[in-house]
């Protein structure tokens, strides 16, 4: 039960990044908050899309699945089942997976790093733990 109540606060929390990402992106909102890092540059660049969907928006949609999960996973009627864990940790495995080609794409091709995309990447690397 904590497991799921974990996943849940982390899960919300990712969501909460990728929909400022995607607002920044979308111009809702003016600078992005990121110390000495280089967000705008990565969030802006030809790689900010996934098969012409915008990786916030796909990260938003991503950390949802998983707080619908956990909170599946809360209810009286789900606490002893298995399969919302089984179902996080598929997610999250797909997840932690492209996180890892992201975070590859921020260091050796675009050569910037976004704050935000690694906090995203410890978030769902935590989940999938």
């Amino acid at each position: 039960m904590k497991f799921r109540m974990g996943v849940a606060a982390l899960s919300l929390t990712g969501l909460l990044i990728s929909a400022y990402l995607w607002m920044f992106k979308h111009g809702y909102i003016g600078a992005l908050a990121c110390g000495s890092g280089e967000c705008a540059t990565v969030q802006l660049s030809e790689y900010s899309s996934f098969l012409g969907v915008d990786v916030a928006l796909l990260g938003a949609l991503a950390y949802g699945a998983l707080l619908g999960l956990a909170m599946l996973g809360l209810q009286p009627g789900w606490v002893d089942r298995q399969e919302p864990t089984r179902a996080m940790l598929l997610l999250s495995a797909g997840g932690v997976l492209f996180a890892a080609y992201l975070t590859g794409l921020e260091l050796f091709v675009i050569h910037a790093i976004c704050r935000w995309c690694v906090a995203s990447a410890v978030i769902i690397a935590t989940v999938f733990v």
